[in-house]
């Protein structure tokens, strides 16, 4: 039998945990896909993988693997492939530092909407600066931007996809 949400600890961590980790495949940096293998490893160990089993972690470890990488290697890829090399990636993650920082004053939103708005910046700005050609740098942050969407859109699916297995495994 599934523990019962609300009353048993392992349920309600990883309900917690799952819903985190929902809301982190779409925000840069949070782990998202790894939040959600964590919740049902708790799950898991907490009904003494009854259901769960050690292969289904293994596999759902793997997925969760592959949806985290994917925030690291798609935006670089699709940002050289847009002729933009390792020092416009280099700016946008200065900028997003710089941008985290400036608008932290603002709780928990204005961190991420700085990092977010800081990237475009630094990446656009040293565009600029290299090229001094305005229409480029708006074309270096259209890229960042086309591949923040892509790695986001990679791991909501895979975010999915593991949630639809633990489905299956736990429940049905």
């Amino acid at each position: 039998m599934p523990p019962t949400i609300f009353t048993n600890p392992a349920a309600n961590l990883t309900l917690l945990l799952i819903l985190v980790g929902l809301i982190g495949t779409v925000i840069p940096v949070v782990p998202g896909a790894l939040l959600i293998w964590f919740g049902i490893l708790v799950w898991a160990v907490g009904e003494k993988f009854q259901r769960i089993d050690v292969f289904t972690l293994i596999v759902l470890g793997i997925l969760a693997l592959a949806a985290t990488f994917s925030e690291y290697w798609l935006r670089p890829l699709v940002q050289t492939r847009a002729g933009f090399g390792w020092k416009q990636i280099l700016a946008a993650i200065a900028g997003g530092i710089v941008g985290g920082i400036l608008l932290s004053e603002i709780p928990v939103l204005g961190t991420l909407f700085g990092a977010a708005i800081g990237s475009v910046i630094g990446t656009s700005a040293l565009t600029y600066w290299e090229r001094k050609n305005f229409g480029e740098a708006v074309r270096a942050g259209k890229a960042y931007l086309v591949g923040c969407a892509l790695s986001s859109f990679v791991e909501v699916l895979i975010a999915l996809l593991m949630l639809a297995i633990f489905v299956w495994r736990a429940f049905l």
